[in-house]
């Protein structure tokens, strides 16, 4: 007789999914990667103008949110997960298990840790290509994110450890706390115990470079201690957990000799790249070459008008010295998001009215000497010729009604010798007018006693 097997018997039993794959898709994992990434991505968005078109702001800006917004989600998801044996009451069913308590430990955290570090390099390369269009020097320094990334990891891990030893419903909330604390007491110092803070290397602009090294070796202070508290709450020989701990205090040791020295001078802040077919020739940091042709563009009424003038400065300079006598200050370009967002200036003529001013506010103040009146109303008349804006004539009407009001009749008679001398100037033929220019600028930065070193009007 031949026997029949039933068609349920003949199948191959299903494969059970392994425990990792079931950690990774179900529970809080994903939903915690998800609020992880929406919320640095939001924070990230809200202020692309401050550093959208620098690598060294969008470096400084994604170590700052891993430090003040990763850093504390991962301690509190890590100890919402480290205390759900507790709140399901599962703790003797996993005590039963044929797996080591490390090994349980492990495929508990690791899922957590991984999706957390990979929301936040997820946002990384969002924020680097946001940025790569607007920024023509320097470069990004993957170090500093990968170490990031590792420190919110191995945070999600000590969050995981102190959720399982305090299953306190309260312990992520006041973990979240104690790491937006320590975020800004790290960014609030750049030496001492600060620099242990994870994440917490201060960057602003491009004016610093990160040491390529610092950022790993202050994951691994982070990471020796999270290994250090798994190995101690959940290894058979806890005594292994010496070995991490060493590497951890080696790292701080490290961190806490190189202090202040974790970001390095930029070689290219102190230098600069000229366009020299301009009356004075216009120079913008060597940080910021994307610049130049928007700061020719913003001036070129400016430089139009002193075009043929002789005696003028040579150059607007873009450096963090003084200007040098035959130089004058160009306005600031920096930090982004308050005079330039994307490549742009953001008020055209009120940049180029700053330029203006500084060609002629140099001059030694005056005091109270004869000559302070006529000589205030020459540089106002110049002023106003070589940056005509619009809202200049909102600000003057305010100050002459300001000034009748106070009845202030030496204001009032400044003004009016102001237009005096700029309805002069503008009348004045184009040759005419460039050699009283050059005149003017060979006295410039003096002051006589008797006012006879600035030509009339």
């Amino acid at each position: 007789m031949t026997a029949h097997v039933h068609p349920a018997a003949a199948a191959p039993a299903a494969r059970a999914p392994h425990p990792l794959r079931t950690e990774f898709l179900r529970g809080s994992t994903p939903w915690a990667a998800v609020a992880l990434l929406v919320a640095l991505g939001w924070a990230l968005a809200a202020t692309a103008a401050q550093w959208q078109g620098s690598w060294g702001a969008t470096t400084g800006r994604l170590s700052t949110a891993a430090a003040v917004i990763g850093v504390p989600f991962a301690l509190a998801a890590g100890a919402w997960r480290g205390g759900r044996e507790r709140r399901r009451r599962m703790t003797d069913l996993r005590a039963s298990s044929p797996r080591t308590p490390l090994a349980q430990f492990l495929t508990a955290a690791l899922p957590l840790a991984c999706v957390l570090a990979g929301a936040y390099l997820v946002v990384v390369a969002g924020a680097l290509l946001a940025c790569a269009p607007y920024v023509s020097a320097g470069g990004p320094v993957p170090a500093v994110f990968a170490g990031d990334a590792l420190s919110v990891a191995a945070c999600a891990v000590l969050g995981q450890v102190a959720g399982r030893v305090v299953p306190w419903r309260a312990a992520p909330p006041v973990l979240a706390v104690a790491g937006y604390v320590l975020a800004g007491v790290g960014t609030g110092s750049p030496s001492g115990p600060a620099a242990l803070v994870p994440a917490s290397l201060r960057l602003v602009g491009d004016d610093g470079l990160p040491v390529w090294w610092c950022p790993l070796v202050s994951a691994l202070f982070t990471a020796g201690l999270a290994a250090a508290a798994v190995l101690a709450r959940s290894a058979r020989r806890r005594g292994t957990a010496l070995l991490p701990l060493t590497a951890s205090l080696a790292a701080a040791a490290l961190l806490l000799h190189t202090g202040d020295g974790r970001v390095r001078d930029n070689p290219l802040a102190h230098r600069q790249v000229c366009d020299e077919s301009t009356t004075p020739h216009v120079c913008v940091n060597a940080t910021r070459p994307d610049l130049l042709p928007e700061a020719v563009r913003v001036l070129s009424g400016v430089t139009a008008r002193l075009h043929g003038v002789q005696n003028v400065p040579v150059r607007f300079e873009d450096l963090s010295r003084r200007p040098r006598a035959d130089e004058v200050e160009l306005p600031m370009l920096t930090p982004l998001g308050w005079w330039s967002v994307r490549g742009r200036v953001l008020d055209p003529r009120g940049y180029a009215w700053q330029a203006a001013l500084n060609l002629v506010q140099v001059r030694p103040e005056c005091g109270r000497t004869p000559s302070a009146g006529r000589v205030r109303a020459v540089d106002g008349a110049v002023l106003r010729w070589l940056a005509p804006r619009s809202a200049w004539r909102d600000d003057r009407e305010r100050s002459v009604r300001s000034a009748r009001e106070r009845g202030d009749a030496g204001a009032a008679a400044g003004f009016r010798a102001e237009d005096r001398a700029y309805a002069r100037l503008a009348a004045l033929g184009d040759d005419e007018r460039r050699a009283w220019l050059g005149r003017y600028f060979a006295t410039v930065r003096e002051c006589s006693p008797d006012g006879s070193g600035v030509p009339s009007l």
